[in-house]
Parts: structure tokens; sequence; C-alpha cells
């Protein structure tokens, strides 16, 4: 009696093992997950010897499903540099995702981008075309300026937020009726 106990208590042992590591394989394989993940990111992109940007990033990861994307998911950080290395524009947001194949980055969340002026942009959406160097949104956009702030659902831009355009404006615009003394 005491030896079939034994057995069956062995048998329970071994059940319930099996099943445990079942359980844990199950949640810990994931087939849609990242294939690679990064923390405290900081790339450097140069073109020519001269350093032209730099991205920083709490957490990257890489995807390899139907289309290779990098997730950003707690946001990034960007600062574009001239040829002397100084700070021309920033870029910062809650959260982005970058398509490979397309070199397309949409950024969402509290998205700030401040040219060297010190013009400010900030929206809910922006999405950055680096084929075609350029950004746009089709959202709400507030731009800041040094004697204004205005308003207007989408914009474009190129990539440094230097030249830039709303593309529906509303709200209170200033417009200078002064004659010029040319």
């Amino acid at each position: 009696m005491s030896k079939s106990i034994t057995i069956l208590w062995i048998m329970m042992l071994l059940f319930s093992c099996r099943s445990d590591l079942q359980t844990i394989d199950a949640m810990t394989h994931r087939e849609d997950g990242p294939v690679e993940s990064a923390f405290d990111v900081e790339i450097i992109y140069s073109d020519h010897g001269y350093i032209r940007m730099l991205l920083q990033a709490e957490q990257m990861d890489r995807f390899e499903n139907e289309q290779t994307y990098l997730e950003l998911p707690r946001g990034l950080h960007v600062i574009f540099f001239d040829t002397l290395k100084r700070e021309t524009s920033s870029m910062s947001a809650r959260y982005a995702i970058s398509y490979e194949d397309t070199e397309i980055i949409e950024a969402r969340n509290d998205v700030v981008v401040i040219n060297e002026l010190g013009e400010q942009l900030n929206t809910e959406q922006l999405i950055w075309d680096q084929k075609k160097e350029i950004i746009y949104s089709e959202k709400f956009v507030k731009i800041t300026t040094e004697n204004e702030v205005l308003y207007g659902e989408g914009f474009e831009a190129d990539e440094r937020f230097d030249q830039w355009r709303i593309l529906r404006p509303h709200g209170t615009i200033r417009i200078d009726t002064r004659e010029s003394s040319d």
C-alpha cells in the first residue's frame, strides 16, 4: 500500500511539473513579440564624417513580421546638427514607430519640434519621411513663434522645421499692414 502511494505521489509531481513548464513556456513564448530589445539607446547618424543627428530612446524594440519596424514605446528625442556640429533643431515624442523599408517614422503623443529660431511645433501625431526629408501631419497643430501663436489642422515642413506651412490655419492671424520703406 505504501509503495502505491509513493508511486502515485511521484506521478503527481511529474505531471504537475510538466504542466507548470508548459504554462511557463506558453506565457513566455510570443510570436508577435520583438526579436531584439535595447534600453537607453543612443544612435548617431553621420554623413560624410559629419554628425547630422543624435537619436536617444529609453527603449527600442525591433519586430520582424510582414514589415520590419522599430518601436520606441517610451518615446524618443532627436537632435539635428549642422556641419559645424551646432544644434539646429530637435524633436521629441512619447511614442514612435520606424518602418525600415519605407524610412517613415511616425511620432505620437505630445510631439514637440523646435527649430533654430526657437519656433515650436506641438501636435499629437507627426510623420517623418526620411527619404523626402520632410515632416508633416494631418492632425491639429500649434506653432509658437517669437511674436505669435498659430493654430491649424495639418502642416508640412522640411525635416529641420526651417521652412513650414500650416495647411488649414484657423484662429486670429496678425497681418502687418505697414508699408515697406523700400
